[in-house]
C-alpha cells in the first residue's frame, strides 16, 4: 500500500520533517520565449510558488524566515529545503551549485528538493544533483500533469512525453528520489485517462507522486477559460472517488507527497471547497475508508507546501 510523505520522512530521518518553500530566483523556458511566453495555463504569477519565501535575501535568510513562519507547527524536527517557484534547474551550473550547496549546508536541513521540468535536466545538472545527493538526500520533482498529448497541448506544457521518459529513467539510474506531479480534473480528461496517467507514473521508476486537484487561480489563463464556462472543476465527491481509483493503481512502495492542493486563498476562484483543508481531509478519509481502505496516514501527505 502506498505510504505518506510524512511516514517516509519519519522512517528515513527519525523525526517530523517539514518543507520550507524557497525561491531560487529563476524563470521557466515556457515563459521566457524558449518554449513559450505564457507558461502553463494554470500557473500563477509566482510560478506555482505561492507559499515560497520571496527572493529578496540569501538562501540562508529565506530558510530562517520560513522556519519562523512554521515555528508553531514543528518541534524537534528537521527541514527539507524546497526550491519550488518556476523551474529550478533553469540556470547556469555555477549558480545552481552555489544555491543548492548553501541550502544543504544549513545544519537543520536534512534534504534538498528541487522542482523542475523534465526538459531542463542536462547531464551537467544531473551530475550536480547526484553529487549533492551524496552529501544529503536530493528529491527531484517533475511536472508531468498528464500523459495525453491533446491535454498537454491544451495546458501548454511545452514538452513531449518522451522528455519525461528520458528524465525519469536517468534520475532512476542515478538513484535520485523522483516525485512526479499529476493534475486531476484536467479539461477534457475522463477518469480513465487520469488513472492511466497515474498508472504510467507508477511504472516510470519514480519513487513518489503528487496528486494535485485542478484549481483555478486569479491571474492565470485558466481563470479566463473558467469564467467563460469552458473549464469545469470537480466536486469534492467526484475528486474523492477519482483519488480512490488513482491510489488503487500505484505500487505499494510509492510515496504520496500530496493528495490535493488549493493555492493561495486570496487568489482561489474554484473550486472553493478546496480551501477548507480540514473538511477536505475528513471527507477524503471517510470516503476511502468506506471503500475498505484505511487511508488516515496518507492524509498527512496533503499538507500544503510551505504552510
Amino acid at each position: 500500500m502506498p505510504i505518506s510523505a510524512n511516514e517516509y520522512f519519519k522512517g528515513r530521518f527519525g523525526c517530523k520533517v517539514y518543507k520550507l518553500a524557497l525561491d531560487g530566483g529563476m524563470t521557466c523556458p515556457n515563459r521566457d520565449g524558449t518554449k513559450g511566453v505564457g507558461g502553463c495555463i494554470f500557473c500563477s504569477g509566482s510560478g506555482s510558488g505561492d507559499f515560497a519565501e520571496r527572493r529578496v535575501c540569501s538562501v540562508t535568510e529565506q530558510i530562517e524566515a520560513a522556519k519562523a513562519r512554521v515555528a508553531g507547527k514543528i518541534k524537534n524536527g528537521r527541514y527539507v529545503a524546497y526550491f519550488q517557484s518556476f523551474t529550478n534547474t533553469y540556470a547556469p551550473l555555477p549558480y545552481l551549485e552555489a544555491l543548492f550547496t548553501e541550502a544543504i549546508r544549513h545544519p537543520e536541513v536534512c534534504a534538498l528538493a528541487v522542482a523542475t521540468r523534465p526538459d531542463c535536466l542536462p547531464e551537467a545538472v544531473l551530475g550536480l544533483l547526484a553529487r549533492l545527493d551524496r552529501v544529503k538526500p536530493v528529491i527531484v520533482e517533475l511536472g508531468l500533469q498528464t500523459i495525453h498529448p491533446a491535454t498537454a497541448a491544451f495546458i501548454r506544457r511545452g514538452y513531449p512525453l518522451s522528455d519525461f521518459d528520458r528524465a525519469a529513467a536517468r534520475l532512476t539510474e542515478l538513484g535520485l528520489h523522483t516525485v512526479v506531479h499529476v493534475i486531476l480534473g484536467l479539461p477534457g480528461e475522463t477518469e480513465q485517462m487520469t488513472v492511466r496517467t497515474v498508472d504510467y507514473v507508477g511504472r516510470s521508476g519514480a519513487r513518489g507522486i503528487k496528486l494535485q486537484l485542478l484549481h483555478v487561480l486569479e491571474g492565470t489563463d485558466l481563470a479566463a477559460l473558467w469564467r467563460a464556462g469552458q473549464v469545469p472543476t470537480l466536486s469534492l465527491e467526484d475528486y474523492a472517488r477519482l483519488l480512490g481509483h488513482c491510489l488503487a493503481v500505484l505500487p505499494e512502495d510509492m510515496v504520496i507527497h500530496r493528495l490535493t492542493g488549493d493555492g493561495a486563498k486570496k487568489d482561489l476562484l474554484a473550486p472553493l471547497w478546496s480551501a477548507d483543508k480540514k473538511r477536505v481531509l475528513n471527507y477524503v478519509n471517510h470516503y476511502l475508508s468506506g471503500q475498505g481502505i484505511q487511508w488516515r496516514t496518507l492524509c498527512a501527505a496533503t499538507e500544503k507546501d510551505g504552510s
